[in-house]
C-alpha cells in the first residue's frame, strides 16, 4: 500500500478505465522509498493547481503494475518511480527516478498546458 494522499490505482483494468475517461493523467508508479516520496509530495501539491490533470499512484511491486512496467517508453529505466503522463489515452511522456517540482511542472505545462 502506498501511503500518499493521491488516488490509488490497484488494477490494470482500473488504469485503462482512468486513462480512457480522462484527457490528462499523471501516474506515479513506485514504492515508499527515498526517490519516490518526494515525487508523490510534489504531485499532491500540484493537484489543486492543475485541476485539468488527474493525479494517481500505483504500487510498483503490485503484479497489476505490469501494465506500466512493460511500456516501451520505460524500457531501460533504471530507477523508480516511473512517472507516466497520458493524454487522450496515450503515453506522451515518461520519466524515471526523482524529479524536481520544476521538472514536473515543465512536463505538465508542455504536455497538458497550464490553465
Amino acid at each position: 500500500m502506498l501511503y500518499t494522499n493521491l488516488k490509488h490505482i490497484e488494477t490494470a483494468s482500473e488504469l485503462q478505465k482512468i486513462i480512457s475517461e480522462n484527457e490528462n493523467v499523471m501516474v506515479i508508479c513506485g514504492h515508499m522509498g527515498p526517490m519516490c516520496i518526494p515525487v508523490y509530495g510534489i504531485a499532491e501539491d500540484l493537484e489543486n493547481e492543475y485541476i485539468h490533470v488527474k493525479f494517481y499512484d500505483m504500487e510498483f511491486d503490485n503484479p497489476e503494475a505490469y501494465v506500466i512496467r512493460q511500456l516501451p517508453e520505460v524500457r531501460g529505466f533504471m530507477g523508480i518511480p516511473f512517472t507516466i503522463y497520458y493524454k487522450n489515452g496515450k503515453v506522451v511522456r515518461a520519466t524515471s527516478s526523482i524529479q524536481t517540482k520544476q521538472q514536473i511542472t515543465n512536463i505538465l505545462d508542455t504536455e497538458f498546458g497550464n490553465l
